[in-house]
């Protein structure tokens, strides 16, 4: 492998032990030498790459957050979406099964706790939010008048959310998840009721 190969590959590594380290221990009790533990690296190599725990705190999250991105482009990309359609794919990115993983959810909710005091993570955690409302106003508002497509996009990612984080503590996680995307795609549903358009193929 190239120096760039082995690079992003001792990355994908440290984060995906951190990820594991989290689920284990909590963020708190997670530590240099527990991800390098974990990765079966040394501890030196976490501030080579990242210049320390916090920085791969923050790559961690960034990863969950592209994860996210990446799930919606994957199946959106060079496809002639309904609004609808895309609405219905939202929900789908957001409920995969990366981010329903143990590891996933364990860190989610430990990330959106030490969000309230830490600016780094808040402002992360802003950018991921800002990204959901956006991509949902974007397909509402093509069907919508303003106000409503407003109400639905902030109705719908508050739903997302919520349903993900009361499924996410739920003693049976997998069922929980299923139910959560079927309620979030009825509500869309809901919300484009007697609207032309979203049964169209977009032009």
């Amino acid at each position: 492998m190239s120096r760039n190969e082995i690079k992003y590959q001792r990355k994908k590594e440290l984060i995906n032990a951190t990820l594991k380290s989290v689920e284990c221990f909590g963020l708190h009790n997670t530590t240099i030498n527990t991800i390098s533990a974990n990765a079966g690296l040394s501890s030196g190599i976490i501030s080579h790459y990242f210049g320390g725990k916090q920085g791969l705190i923050e790559a961690t999250l960034r990863y969950l957050i592209d994860g996210l991105k990446q799930a919606l482009l994957s199946q959106t990309r060079d496809r002639n979406l309904s609004p609808e359609q895309r609405l219905l794919l939202i929900v789908e990115a957001n409920f995969t099964d990366l981010q329903q993983s143990n590891a996933a959810t364990k860190t989610w909710l430990s990330f959106w706790a030490q969000a309230m005091h830490d600016d780094a993570l808040a402002r992360l955690q802003r950018v991921n939010n800002q990204r959901l409302y956006s991509n949902l106003l974007f397909s509402f508002s093509q069907v919508l008048e303003r106000t409503s497509a407003i109400q639905a996009a902030k109705q719908t990612a508050a739903m997302i959310d919520g349903f993900w984080l009361r499924s996410a503590l739920d003693s049976d996680p997998k069922q929980a998840f299923e139910q959560a995307k079927k309620l979030c795609k009825s509500f869309i549903s809901v919300q484009l009721q007697g609207t032309d358009k979203a049964l169209q193929r977009a032009s």
